[in-house]
């Protein structure tokens, strides 16, 4: 499998949009302004997802409201799931680089023999603060994460257990698998990166995790647009390493010594 430059000369991430809801947004800003062109598919829309890799730099998983594990029935909870679960297998077989959150992170997990379930903590939503494992001192991405940074939660399943092999890379109280790695190019992320105010407050309305928790909607919008430049100052360094990567600009021996992106 080639996973290096489109046919246009640009690196290109392949990206999967998994809900109408749940977009590329602020994430895909910082790709592009990384140098990273991106080829959405709309699975929920009817976008034929690709067999393989080929042409692509890098693939992106976006979140979703379906779940990672099958229905009653033993059917997926979206058809083209099972599709995403087997490029998501072929990207870490090969080394593409790999950036999955929220569903996406779940679907990681699963395509890798992880474990996810309905969560027994119940559902997790708004901004919060996840702590940064040892592991992440190496970890390419990880390594200029601050210890205890802000990001945005919106889940009610969650990884109960990693795949063979993943290493923890952040953690919370109720929730241990809050970010990991698979090989040396994957990384899944459970909680959001991604959002601005729009979308949360899209989130927000109708929402059946907000009546089971008893949050009032307008609190948790103005809560999460008090962390908006939090969260960007955190993760838009991070996207643009992971553009790094996808670029073969962040190879095996300048790891270590990678200066800080986005804030020079």
């Amino acid at each position: 499998m080639v996973a290096r430059d489109s046919l246009d000369g640009v690196a290109t991430a392949f990206v999967i949009e998994n809900d109408p809801t749940e977009d590329a947004r602020r994430l895909g800003e910082w790709l592009t302004e990384a140098g990273l062109q991106l080829h959405l598919a709309r699975p929920h829309a009817g976008d034929e997802l690709p067999a393989d890799l080929d042409g692509y730099a890098a693939l992106v998983v976006l979140g979703g409201g379906q779940q990672a594990y099958p229905l009653p029935d033993g059917e997926p909870s979206a058809s083209w799931l099972p599709q995403v679960e087997a490029l998501s297998r072929k990207a870490v077989r090969h080394r593409v680089p790999t950036l999955a959150i929220g569903l996406g992170a779940q679907l990681l997990a699963t395509a890798h023999a992880g474990t996810v379930e309905r969560s027994e903590s119940g559902p997790e939503v708004g901004p919060a603060v996840v702590g940064r494992r040892d592991a992440a001192e190496t970890d390419p991405l990880f390594r200029y994460v601050p210890l205890i940074p802000d990001v945005f939660q919106w889940h009610a399943d969650e990884i109960t257990e990693l795949p063979a092999g993943a290493t923890l890379l952040a953690a919370s109280t109720r929730y241990p698998h809050q970010a990991f790695r698979l090989g040396d190019r994957a990384w899944g992320l459970q909680f959001h990166i991604e959002c601005d105010t729009a979308m949360v407050a899209d989130w927000v309305a109708d929402s059946t995790l907000l009546v089971e928790l008893g949050y009032d909607p307008e609190l948790v919008v103005a809560a999460c647009a008090a962390v908006m430049v939090d969260v960007e100052e955190v993760w838009q360094p991070f996207a643009a390493r992971f553009a790094a990567l996808a670029r073969g600009e962040l190879d095996e021996g300048a790891r270590r010594s990678l200066p800080l992106l986005g804030h020079e």
